[in-house]
């Protein structure tokens, strides 16, 4: 999957972007306080992606 997909299907979720690190992206879920990093790959594989999804407790696409 594509990391700017996941992105966006994270931010229409309601997670928003907690802070830049230098090798992954921290992404807190306000609804229920679920925090998860995303790398900072343009690709990332569909088992990454769906955990990502599952730390912060939304379906995966």
């Amino acid at each position: 999957m594509r990391r700017s997909l996941l992105i966006k299907h994270v931010e229409k979720n309601g997670c928003r972007l907690l802070r830049e690190g230098s090798k992954h992206s921290l992404y807190v879920n306000d609804i229920n306080k679920k925090i998860t990093t995303i790398p900072r790959h343009n690709e990332i594989k569909d088992f990454l992606a769906k955990k990502i999804c599952k730390d912060l407790d939304i379906g995966y696409p």
